[in-house]
C-alpha cells in the first residue's frame, strides 16, 4: 500500500460488477491498473473507459489490490489456478464480492502471502454507471481475519457502502438471505404484472412501481423497528 493509502486496482470479471466496483473505487482516488476481457467489453469500457484490457495473470501482476468478480462457481478454480501458476504477491489485497464466499475460498491466495477479503455490496447490479448511485445508500457485507478487517471495511466504505461484518460460518446464511429477497421480489411483481397485462393494463411495471416501492419501504421500515419487550416486563 503506498503512503497515501492509494493504489493500484486490478479487477478480474467485466460482467455487471468488477467494472462498476473498480469505478467506484477509482472515484476514491485508486488507480485502475487493468481489468479482464468479458462478455460485454463495451458495457466495461462505459463504466471504467481507459482501463487497460488484460489477462488474468498480468492484471494479478500489476495490482496492489486484486478484485475478484466472477460467478460463484468459477471462483474457487480461479483463485487455485492463480496460485498454482505462482500469480498472487506477498502483501497484495485480494478481494471478492462473492455472497456466499468467505474467506476461505481464497486460502490458496493467502498461503502465497495474498491477504483475503470478502465484500459483497447488497445491490442488484445493472452493469451501469446507475450503480453507482445505487451504492451510494447500500449496505455490504464484509468478511476478513481479524487483523485486517478494517482494511476490508474502509474499502467498502470507499465503494459507498455501510459495511456490515459477517462471520465466515454465516455467509451461507447470508447469500441465502440475499437470494430469497432477490428472486421472491422478482418472482411476485412478474406475477402481478402479468396479471396486470392481462386485464388491459398497457405499462403494468409503471402501474406497480410506486405501490411496490412504497410497499417494500414500509415493510422494510417495519423490519428494522426494535423488538418490544414481552408484556409485564
Amino acid at each position: 500500500m503506498r503512503r497515501d493509502g492509494r493504489l493500484g486496482v486490478g479487477v478480474i470479471g467485466a460482467g455487471r460488477v468488477g467494472p462498476v466496483i473498480g469505478a467506484a473505487l477509482a472515484g476514491a482516488g485508486h488507480a485502475i491498473t487493468g481489468i479482464t476481457s468479458g462478455s460485454d467489453d463495451d458495457r466495461a469500457a462505459a463504466v471504467l473507459p481507459g482501463a487497460p484490457v488484460l489477462d488474468a495473470l498480468e492484471v494479478v501482476r500489476r495490482s496492489e489490490l486484486v478484485v475478484i468478480a466472477v460467478p460463484h462457481a468459477e471462483l474457487p478454480g480461479l483463485v487455485a489456478g492463480i496460485a498454482e501458476l505462482g500469480g498472487w504477491q506477498m502483501g497484495q489485497l485480494v478481494l471478492h464480492t462473492d455472497p456466499e464466499h468467505g474467506i476461505e475460498v481464497l486460502r490458496p491466495a493467502a498461503e502465497r502471502g495474498a491477504i483475503p477479503l470478502a465484500v459483497h455490496p447488497a445491490i442488484a447490479f445493472t452493469g451501469t454507471t446507475i450503480d453507482l448511485r445505487q451504492l451510494q445508500v447500500a449496505f455490504a457485507a464484509v468478511t476478513a481475519p481479524a487483523a485486517v478487517l478494517p482494511i476490508a471495511q474502509a474499502l467498502a466504505v470507499e465503494m459507498g457502502c455501510e459495511p456490515v461484518v459477517i462471520a465466515e460460518q454465516d455467509r451461507a446464511a447470508y447469500a441465502e438471505a440475499i437470494a430469497t429477497a432477490s428472486a421472491f421480489s422478482r418472482s411476485i411483481v412478474g406475477q402481478a404484472t402479468a396479471l396486470l397485462r392481462g386485464v388491459g393494463v398497457e405499462n403494468p411495471g409503471g402501474y406497480l412501481s410506486a405501490l411496490v416501492s412504497s410497499t417494500v419501504e414500509q415493510a422494510l421500515r417495519e423490519a428494522s423497528a426494535p423488538l418490544e419487550p414481552p408484556a409485564g416486563l
